[in-house]
């Protein structure tokens, strides 16, 4: 995009009154910028302003010198021709600027007493290094605190770790006053409490033992937390006795510097120390010190998730020892929206929208200039990342900037969001294409607009990402001392939290609701819409099962004869020659996967409402869906969306029990609890060994193909012996109440 800027560098020679404050205004057509203001005697602004090409509607740009306090008269005036402005393309440097003689208000320049002016005007590109800094002809009727939030700005995350905390034991532990008075009447419930930040985990109740005193608790529990770089937090542990339901009562605690603790990078032992507690008595007091028992370490083996790990844009381990170099570029141009919802409502100017981007992968968060008052925002930004992992996916998500208003309500609005999973985009190509927002409201889905990307993934050498899809998807930790799901749930949470709060005390500051969208924080909670979207996702990954179920029935039929006579053929020549089954099926396999390139996709998929079962939703499992938790709803709306929850988890009952039912039955071959089923099975195994030696085990599986694909007038309609033998097996529904 073209834009034309102006560059106000100072004043010199100016006759104010007094020596009053003066200011610079830049005028073209129904634009106006106005510069901070300054002294007098020392007019020096160094600011940018830049006009929009396509929103000019004047020739002549003019630059006054005003006094502060009037805003009608001048004390100097200069104007420019555009058709005489000169064109800069990087990497040219930048324009110098030059002094220019200002007119005074009668259109005289003549007179040697006239100020002058240092400007600089050019025509260039937003490639121009003025641009992020500039002032925008669009941003005219934005707030002075509003300004800082409409540029384009660069964030990154914190590096993250992984904090964990062995709470192995404790030594003389000294109860608190009151505890001790209730010492004859109960046993001490001696627990730790690890905090770090806002972070705080506990361990269970010492339980007694008879080979340890009272005041030798043991837990030998491991805790984990995130902590981020730079290490300001501290490590607070404490030993608390459990007086009453919540009614702690501090026993002791210990304050370490996380700088201090030791780092490791894969699963060597971490040694373990005693630290001395502060207890509630006064040092003079106390002749020995009570201990406790820690093993604490910095985990840079791992790689601390702060997004869903099926949308994963990084998964390096934390320490950068580890890193191994990239293998490719990932190039994003954030061309425009077009036909955006407006998402407020302003005085005189009816439906608007402040849109801006915001795109993340890996550490790297990038956000575009605020575009004020359009539903067909124009950027034009490129931002390059560099890519450590085919297999990862990047998000971009717009949304209406609310800190523009006189009146900010501190929460930027989503219009929608888009992922690209970069192992779906071809080596060098440039994906340029217009993706549908979606946004799902309590109404039903919404199309919120269009965003326009440019799109590409370079690499340099091929072989290097190939070669990543054969090593592991996380790093080596994750495999060597693997994280439960729940611990892993409750460290994404934890990161997350960590993440928002650095990336909020930047400036301009990226919210918390934008961070959260941003990374999917909600996406472990239950939703109807979602489990059905699951459910038929299950149903047609299983589709090709009941396509070949069909296909053998239909072979089974004779409904085809020349079709089963030609399978006949086939089966028997493979049973014949094994030597020819692997090869046949591989060959077979590369052959679907050869005819099905001409069908690849052109383009990366974007969000699909079909398969979120966003269409046909109903719209109380919307309601359902954005209710808080826990939830606000009435006592009516909670029974009746618990009675569908059990109306539905009881289906799932009924199939998880029969699918237990038909895994007992074959328990029950050999179990003996039908003695007649079992004696029957035994003989049949060793009359069937017997047969196995003396036939050749391909003439068995011909016979027994040739068996099933019998036609229809040798079939008898009942069930074979076998199905009902294995049918009137026991289950171990008998004995459940």
């Amino acid at each position: 995009m073209q834009y034309l800027y102006v560059r106000i560098v100072k004043a010199r020679d100016i006759s104010v009154f007094g020596g009053g404050e003066v200011v610079a205004e830049v005028k073209l057509g129904n634009y106006k910028g106005i510069t901070k203001r300054v002294s007098s005697g020392h007019a020096e602004w160094d600011q940018v302003f830049a006009f929009s090409k396509d929103t000019i509607q004047s020739s002549v740009v003019e630059v006054f010198v005003k006094e502060n306090n009037n805003k009608d008269d001048f004390l100097g005036r200069v104007w420019f021709d555009l058709n005489e402005v000169p064109k800069r393309a990087p990497p040219d440097s930048q324009l110098a600027p030059q002094w220019y003689r200002m007119e005074d208000k009668k259109g005289d320049r003549s007179n040697p007493k006239c100020s002058e002016l240092m400007v600089a005007i050019w025509f260039g590109t937003q490639a121009d290094e003025a641009f992020a800094e500039a002032w925008h002809s669009k941003a005219a009727n934005v707030h002075f605190d509003g300004l800082c939030s409409i540029k384009s700005k660069v964030y990154l995350s914190p590096k993250l770790w992984y904090l964990r905390v062995g709470v192995i034991e404790a030594q003389d532990v000294l109860l608190g006053d009151k505890g001790s008075s209730m010492n004859m009447m109960r046993y001490p419930e001696l627990f730790a409490k690890v905090q770090v930040g806002n972070q705080v985990l506990r361990t269970r109740i010492a339980s007694p033992t008879a080979s340890r005193s009272l005041a030798n608790p043991t837990w030998n529990e491991d805790l984990l937390f995130v902590v981020p770089e730079p290490f300001e937090d501290y490590l607070l542990i404490s030993v608390e006795d459990r007086l009453a339901p919540n009614r702690d009562e501090l026993v002791g605690r210990v304050i370490l510097p996380i700088g201090n603790i030791e780092r490791r990078f894969d699963d060597k032992f971490v040694v373990s120390r005693w630290f001395n507690l502060e207890t509630h008595e006064s040092k003079s007091a106390v002749r020995f010190a009570s201990r406790i028992h820690l093993r604490a370490s910095l985990e840079g083996g791992y790689h601390v998730l702060d997004e869903a790990t099926m949308y994963s844009s990084d998964v390096r381990p934390t320490a950068k020892q580890l890193w191994k170099p990239h293998i490719g570029v990932l190039e994003v141009g954030i061309l425009g929206a077009t036909n955006l919802m407006p998402m407020k409502i302003k005085e005189g100017k009816g439906g608007s929208t402040d849109a801006y981007c915001v795109a993340k992968y890996g550490q790297k968060w990038v956000r575009t200039r605020t575009v004020v008052d359009s539903l067909a925002p124009k950027w034009n930004e490129q931002y390059t990342w560099e890519v450590f992992d085919p297999c990862t996916v990047i998000s971009i998500g717009l949304f209406d900037n609310s800190r523009v208003d006189k009146s900010p309500t501190g929460r930027d609005t989503r219009i929608g969001k888009i992922r690209i999973r970069l192992s779906t985009l071809e080596t060098d190509k440039v994906y340029t294409h217009a993706y549908p927002l979606l946004m799902l409201h309590p109404s039903g889905v919404k199309k919120m607009g269009e965003l326009h990307l440019a799109v590409r993934f370079s690499c340099a050498n091929m072989f290097n990402v190939l070669h990543m899809y054969s090593m592991p998807l996380l790093p080596k930790m994750h495999y060597v001392q693997p994280l439960s799901v729940s611990q892993l749930d409750g460290l994404r949470y934890q990161a997350m939290n960590v993440v928002s709060s650095r990336l909020s005390r930047s400036e301009p500051p990226l919210g918390r609701e934008v961070v959260e969208y941003m990374l999917d924080h909600d996406s472990h909670m239950w939703s109807m819409r979602k489990s059905k979207a699951n459910f038929l996702r299950l149903t047609s990954v299983l589709s090709w099962f009941v396509a070949v179920t069909r296909l053998v029935e239909t072979l089974m039929t004779w409904r085809k004869p020349v079709y089963s006579t030609l399978f006949l053929i086939v089966f028997t020549v493979l049973v014949l020659v094994p030597e020819l089954i692997i090869p046949c099926g591989l060959l077979t396999l590369a052959t679907m996967g050869m005819w099905r390139y001409r069908c690849r996709p052109r383009h990366p998929p974007h969000m699909d409402t079909r398969l979120s079962y966003a269409e046909s939703v109903h719209p109380d499992e919307l309601d359902e869906e954005f209710d808080s938790f826990p939830t606000n709803r009435t006592a009516e709306i909670v029974r009746m969306r618990y009675d569908r929850l059990r109306s539905v988890a009881g289906r799932i009952q009924t199939v998880v029990g029969d699918m237990a039912t038909q895994g007992e039955r074959f328990q029950a071959l050999l179990s003996w609890r039908d003695p007649r089923a079992t004696f029957l099975f035994v003989i049949l195994c060793l009359l069937a060994a017997f047969g196995f030696y003396l036939v050749p085990i391909r003439w068995v599986v011909a016979f027994g193909g040739w068996w099933y694909l019998r036609p229809p007038k040798f079939r008898n309609k009942l069930p074979s012996s076998v199905v009902c033998f294995f049918k009137r097996l026991p289950t171990n529904a008998d004995s459940m109440l």
